[in-house]
């Protein structure tokens, strides 16, 4: 650990989830990933909807030893839950906030604004179809849509002009599953032989698991049990949805990825919020 972060601490903070017991795992093993480079003297997770809380994380770290904090929302994008949420929970001011206790609290951007991002699509599309042509190729990028804040359509849209501005797939489209373009509607949207569609979202869950397979039509193929909609997806659901790719419909390729926060490259993207933000 170099010296100067030998008082400072990094707080992932997550969404969480009391249905899903996969929503927190991300942003657990990025934390583990980090805390295992040694670079800062502790490495912590706070969730909105799991334990510790975000409210906890206001005691997480020693202000005789922890003199600096860094918070990295482990968020797609800007929007209700990094704007409103985490700062009244967290009490923060703004970007800098100092404690009666001492301590500096450096609040972070997202990790879904890093430029990284665009890279991070890139490469799960190509770990999940590694051997076909991207100029025979539509690339789909999947979020949720009308929501409490609508930054999420924003930022797949913008990651979708970035990667079609590259001019490597056939097709990039910023597709939803409850506002169109409608993910439900890519037999329409695409042309091409092969289709890869990349979930944007943090963790794996009801979206990914359930809800977008069912739209695209390959819920059946993979054998998921639905169950109660709203309850925890099997572990039937949770493992065989990404391991029957590709998937054939229509004489054509459709290749399911899973979300693209679980891609360990996400603990180099907070890292690069969190050390962008030492002044």
């Amino acid at each position: 650990m170099t010296n100067d972060r030998a008082n400072s601490a990094l707080l992932i903070v997550g969404h969480g989830s009391t249905v899903n017991p996969d929503s927190s795992a991300p942003t657990l093993a990025d934390a583990a990933e980090i805390r295992r480079r040694k670079i800062f003297a502790d490495v912590g997770c706070a969730f909105w909807k799991e334990e510790p809380s975000l409210r906890d994380a206001l005691f997480l770290f020693d202000p005789e030893s922890i003199r600096e904090v860094f918070v990295v929302p482990n968020f797609i994008s800007e929007g209700y839950f990094t704007q409103t949420v985490v700062p009244r929970e967290l009490e923060l001011n703004g970007r800098i906030t100092k404690r009666s206790n001492g301590q500096v609290w450096k609040y972070c951007e997202p990790v879904g604004n890093h430029p990284l991002m665009t890279e991070l699509l890139l490469k799960r599309a190509r770990d999940i179809a590694p051997d076909v042509d991207p100029a025979e190729t539509s690339l789909l990028i999947v979020a949720h849509g009308t929501d409490l804040n609508e930054n999420s359509a924003v930022a797949a849209k913008r990651e979708a002009e970035k990667i079609r501005a590259l001019g490597k797939y056939a097709t990039v489209l910023n597709v939803y599953m409850e506002e169109p373009p409608l993910v439900s509607d890519w037999r329409k949207l695409t042309k091409t032989r092969n289709v890869v569609v990349v979930p944007f979202f943090i963790s794996d869950g009801l979206h990914s698991y359930e809800d977008i397979p069912v739209l695209l039509g390959i819920a059946v193929a993979a054998g998921v049990d639905r169950g109660r909609r709203g309850s925890a997806p099997t572990a039937t659901a949770r493992g065989e949805i990404f391991r029957h790719n590709p998937y054939r419909i229509d004489g054509r390729s459709l290749f399911y990825a899973p979300s693209i926060g679980t891609d360990p490259g996400f603990a180099d993207i907070i890292l690069e919020q969190a050390l962008s933000a030492k002044s």
